[in-house]
């Protein structure tokens, strides 16, 4: 493809790179298991994924009783431990991400990784999904103070990345605010785990494949 004026492609990783809702229920549910709770449906989970760990443990619980700080902090261990063992055992990378990825190193930007997943299970999945070397940059959930949507994580990604022009490939209301505060555009994907139609978003670009990623950023 021909170069385009970005320099770092930022991406967001659960529902944008990949579907990681199978891997995510099942640690929740073993956690619901666990606490005498009541497990949840593929659909339920897919709604409460976003903000983190522990925002999905919070949803889990209220949905099935209480979720006091307490309960949440009970959870976390459980949650962790069995995630980091089953992190990748049915999480896929969407159709067309390795075409993609290539593509757009290929136009000449740095590739990274923002997400609100902990940075030590993010480079734990990002190796199990055989992209290894791919990323000159991932900040995690926990790598700084804050998290998305606040624009630091965004920028320092940026930043590790090699600075410059930089643009934001993210599915949810998460991502959307993440870039309006870093004031960066987004590249809003139609799939993923989101509570609005992906149009909603306010993204300079909506694409329903990767397929049309390169040729978007082109348009941004």
């Amino acid at each position: 493809m021909p170069s385009f004026p970005f320099d770092v492609v930022v991406f967001d990783l659960d529902g944008t790179l990949a579907d990681s809702a199978p891997d995510l229920r099942a640690a929740l549910n073993h956690v619901l298991r666990s606490l005498g709770r009541t497990e949840q449906s593929d659909e339920q989970v897919r709604a409460m994924i976003g903000n983190g760990v522990r925002m999905l443990l919070r949803r889990g619980l209220a949905a099935t009783g209480s979720a006091s700080e307490e309960e949440v902090d009970r959870a976390t261990p459980l949650f962790m431990d069995y995630y980091a063992a089953h992190i990748c055992d049915r999480t896929r990378a969407y159709p067309g991400v390795d075409a993609m990825l290539d593509a757009v190193a290929a136009g000449g930007a740095a590739l990274a990784i923002c997400t609100n997943k902990p940075e030590a299970l993010t480079r734990a999945l990002v190796d199990a999904l055989g992209w290894s070397g791919r990323f000159r940059a991932i900040v995690g959930g926990d790598t700084l103070p804050v998290r998305k949507p606040d624009r630091a994580p965004l920028l320092e990604a940026v930043h590790r990345a090699g600075g410059g022009r930089a643009v934001l490939v993210g599915d949810s209301i998460t991502d959307a605010e993440t870039a309006a505060a870093a004031g960066l555009p987004l590249v809003a994907v139609g799939f993923g785990y989101r509570d609005r139609p992906a149009t909603a978003l306010g993204a300079a670009a909506v694409i329903d494949s990767f397929d049309d990623l390169p040729n978007a950023l082109l348009r941004v």
